[in-house]
């Protein structure tokens, strides 16, 4: 249960626009979906692909570092790490079942012979959506363990895009999608409190010392 003492006493450091800002950006998050990379090798990539879940609205990133395990580059996520969740794994198993327990489908996002266009995707049920490694793709395991198959339509020669271009766009038409629908996608009360108590933590300088403060006069 979230301290709600605790969290009026944080926000009361903070400016009235900044509470305000904080509302209407979570008005607009979402773990209907959420994202997974497996095993990218430019860690620029999933930098960037975290700011596409920030800004698009996608709550949750999960990481899976198997061989790589090279940290989230700060300086191209631009801050997107302060708001948005990475969850990391060390393995595809984990993650996978992991994110079938929390009730998502698997989704791969390669081409594929029973793969469904973007356009044509369903996003009623809580999905998971893998994007893998700039160089070989998505491992066999996550293919042969995914529920269903998504790509982007395209007519020029070239086969694939860049992982992080990729999730742009997939995470853009989604969310945009979801948005325009009746589907219940928006965060639960309880999620909403829990991240303002996050994002207003991560937002005041020397939280330590606030921290300690409260609890000495409480």
């Amino acid at each position: 249960m979230i301290d709600l003492d605790y969290l009026a006493f944080l926000e009361n450091i903070l400016t009235d626009n900044r509470k305000e800002r904080f509302l209407n950006v979570l008005a607009n998050r979402t773990k209907h979906f959420t994202i997974a990379v497996e095993d990218v090798f430019q860690m620029h990539n999933t930098s960037a692909v975290m700011r596409s879940c920030e800004v698009f609205g996608i709550q949750e990133l999960n990481v899976i570092e198997q061989r790589y395990g090279k940290k989230i580059d700060k300086e191209i996520a631009m801050g997107a790490q302060k708001w948005v969740d990475i969850n990391q794994f060390d393995s595809v198993a984990t993650c996978i079942s992991t994110l079938k327990n929390q009730g998502y489908q698997i989704i791969a996002t390669t081409p594929h012979e029973n793969d469904c266009l973007l356009e044509d995707f369903d996003i009623t049920r809580p999905s998971a959506l893998f994007f893998g490694t700039e160089r070989d793709g998505l491992s066999e395991e996550i293919l042969q363990k995914a529920d269903g198959f998504l790509k982007i339509p395209m007519v020029g020669f070239t086969e694939s895009l860049n992982i992080s271009v990729s999730a742009a766009i997939i995470i853009q038409n989604l969310t945009n999608r979801l948005r325009n629908s009746d589907i219940n996608w928006q965060l639960s009360e309880e999620e909403i409190l829990e991240k303002r108590l996050s994002w207003a933590r991560n937002s005041i300088k020397d939280i330590k010392r606030i921290e300690a403060r409260y609890y000495e006069e409480h």
